[in-house]
């Protein structure tokens, strides 16, 4: 391509607290609309906001987490813009002294390391909802106060991002790294993640920078791949043509899959910030620093590369593996009680027990089965058979039980007495002498047929290479 894409993105994450940033109403979602406010949130007059401790701990947590230099001294701005879900005419945000900046993300593409640079990340408070009546002739919208004021972290990339594909790995990589350190819930279809993203073009070896565009309110990570490549094919064309692109801000129609004009990009003077007079400006000590980084758990980027190394786990496997915190947990706990297996262990997780989760839409900690009853059905496994395993995998999902105690029942226990499968081995010839002559003639596909048969007799529990070597040497000897 004549053209090299420069993205750069902006993320916003509801933080997990059970109270608003600047008064108890509650956070939760799907409430009743405007039955959690109060004149603090609706910006009433004579009202004086209150800074919520746990979002700014949450704050400080993601900070830390992303590697940022952290503003000993912060205060909140007020960011003057109309907002017609947020009554005060203004929003209470950061901007002269964020909480984190100059941080990094390191995202892995095609095997390979990237740094993605984090310019900065502060603290604001949400809007509220807008609804717009689908009542046919409706002229009106109506507003729901409930999400003003939900603290939300803005987290600010450096424009680092040359492709889809770098874009799609660092979103990934935020959203399990939030999820990791526990701040929040990233459950895009109820708004606690979106994204906006500011995309540019200029000529392959260009140090300048092209015009760029921001697209605001994409609530998917499958909507920014998606105007990420419009935009790329859009700019692009009016490149060729010689015409500019316009500096402004677009919003993406999913329907159409087009991006559409909404206005001219503001910049920050735009927004006249100015101190917020009614909260105090506070001082973060190094001692809470300090204990803020000792609390930060194994980040997924860290957890996917000691899977790697120290189990021997593929990359990718680990990738998928590490994911979800819960889910690594869970595999590491197997291995845990395994001391071995890994690889297997790894398969059944990735394998089955990620479609049985996703079949049943549930999460790991809701799985039916144990890390030590799937340890145990592992274990068992070479006395059981493959195929026989899968049942009884499937036995414990609907019932609970344990793989030894499904087996036990069913008598499942599979057959490797070679004197007793040689027993069968003739009667199954004896009654199938087409497919032993068939065999004989070099006809391969007979002693399929053949072991097919013999496991219907023994009800799947005969070892098939026993059989296989049994089969051969019964046939080779007869006459033809």
């Amino acid at each position: 391509m004549k053209y090299e894409v420069v993205i750069g993105l902006e993320t916003h994450a509801e933080l997990d607290t059970e109270s608003k940033l600047f008064c108890g109403c509650s956070t939760k979602f799907g409430s009743e609309p405007n039955t959690q406010t109060c004149p603090v949130c609706l910006g009433l007059p004579g009202v004086l906001p209150v800074m919520n401790k746990k979002a700014f701990e949450y704050s400080l947590k993601v900070a830390v987490a992303l590697s940022c230099e952290i503003n000993k001294f912060t205060n909140f701005d007020r960011k003057s813009y109309y907002y017609p879900d947020l009554p005060k005419n203004y929003q209470t945000s950061q901007n002269y002294f964020n909480i984190g900046n100059n941080g990094y993300v390191d995202i892995v593409v095609a095997g390979k390391e990237k740094k993605i640079n984090i310019h900065n990340v502060h603290l604001e408070e949400e809007a509220g909802k807008l609804v717009h009546p689908e009542t046919s002739g409706a002229n009106y919208s109506l507003v729901d106060f409930n999400r003003a004021g939900v603290p939300l972290l803005e987290i600010v990339t450096q424009p680092d991002m040359r492709s889809v594909e770098e874009v799609e790995s660092y979103m990934q990589t935020l959203r399990n790294t939030l999820l990791y350190i526990g701040v929040s819930d990233c459950k895009m279809e109820e708004g606690s993640l979106r994204f906006e993203a500011s995309i540019s073009l200029r000529e392959h070896g260009s140090g300048v920078f092209g015009n760029r565009v921001e697209i605001k309110n994409l609530n998917s990570m499958k909507a920014v791949s998606k105007v990420i490549t419009y935009e790329i094919s859009r700019q692009g064309e009016l490149l060729d043509k010689g015409e500019d692109v316009l500096m402004e801000t677009r919003l993406w129609d999913d329907v159409d899959l087009v991006s559409r004009r909404m206005r001219s990009k503001e910049e920050s003077h735009d927004y006249r910030y100015f101190p917020e007079p009614d909260l105090v400006p506070f001082q973060v000590e190094q001692k809470w620093i300090d204990e803020t980084k000792a609390a930060i758990p194994e980040l997924p980027v860290n957890r996917r590369l000691r899977f790697v190394n120290e189990l021997s786990v593929s990359d990718y496997d680990a990738g998928i593996l590490t994911e979800d915190k819960l889910l690594a947990d869970y595999f590491e706990e197997c291995v845990k009680i395994s001391q071995d297996f890994e690889k297997e262990l790894s398969n059944w997780i990735i394998n089955d027990i990620l479609r049985v989760l996703n079949e049943q839409k549930i999460n790991i900690q809701d799985f039916v089965i144990s890390p030590e009853m799937l340890v145990e059905l592992v274990k068992i496994k070479p006395t059981i058979g493959n195929s026989i395993a899968k049942d009884v995998f499937a036995e414990m999902i609907n019932t609970g039980k344990s793989a030894s105690a499904i087996v036990k029942e069913k008598d499942l226990v599979r057959m490797d007495d070679t004197s007793e499968l040689d027993e069968i081995v003739i009667k199954v010839i004896e009654e199938n002498r087409q497919a032993a002559e068939d065999y004989g003639q070099g006809k391969k596909n007979a002693l399929a047929f053949l072991i097919g048969q013999t496991m219907k007799i023994t009800k799947g529990k005969a070892n098939p290479k026993i059989l296989t070597k049994l089969f051969k040497q019964r046939l080779s000897a007869s006459p033809e």
